[in-house]
């Protein structure tokens, strides 16, 4: 009795040793996408955008994701907290049109009367550039992170 007690001490030990399961490593999205380490030095606060720096977000990021000047990008109007916006098309001339919305210091955006109807969505899933912005002022300051995890340099602008 005494004997079996032991092994069956000794085998629960030996399962407690065990490896831990494997963790899948986080994709480059997941690593941009998700929050900075918090700090002692520094108290985060929450982005509150007035819905004129909502504008001014929001032209600053389109121009950059779409390579365009801040100037170029014209916002259309608000509707809630989603800023409609548009642009000269380079090729053919015509109006590129978007909305976008912030989420924190993310900028998500997704084009509006696309010739696919399937891209008509909030560029915001795993695959898709993340898009940062901070705002000092009147100073905004867009950095992108494509998916690839090759970071873009970003703009700054006035607005």
């Amino acid at each position: 009795m005494r004997a079996a007690a032991v092994i069956a001490v000794t085998a629960l030990a030996l399962a407690a040793c065990g490896a831990e399961p494997e963790k899948a490593a986080p994709t480059p999205v997941d690593v941009v996408s998700a929050a900075p380490p918090a700090s002692d030095a520094e108290v985060a606060a929450p982005v509150v955008l007035t819905g004129s720096d909502l504008r001014r977000v929001c032209q600053a990021g389109l121009a950059e994701i779409h390579g365009q000047g801040v100037a170029d990008i014209q916002i259309d109007g608000l509707e809630g907290r989603i800023v409609n916006a548009s642009w000269r098309a380079p090729v053919d001339g015509g109006r590129r049109r978007a909305q976008c919305r912030v989420e924190g210091d993310l900028i998500h955006w997704k084009p509006v009367d696309a010739t696919d109807p399937g891209r008509d969505r909030w560029m915001n899933q795993a695959g898709d550039p993340v898009t940062r912005f901070v705002l000092d002022g009147e100073t905004v300051t867009i950095n992108q992170t494509l998916p690839d995890s090759g970071a873009v340099a970003g703009v700054e602008g006035q607005g």
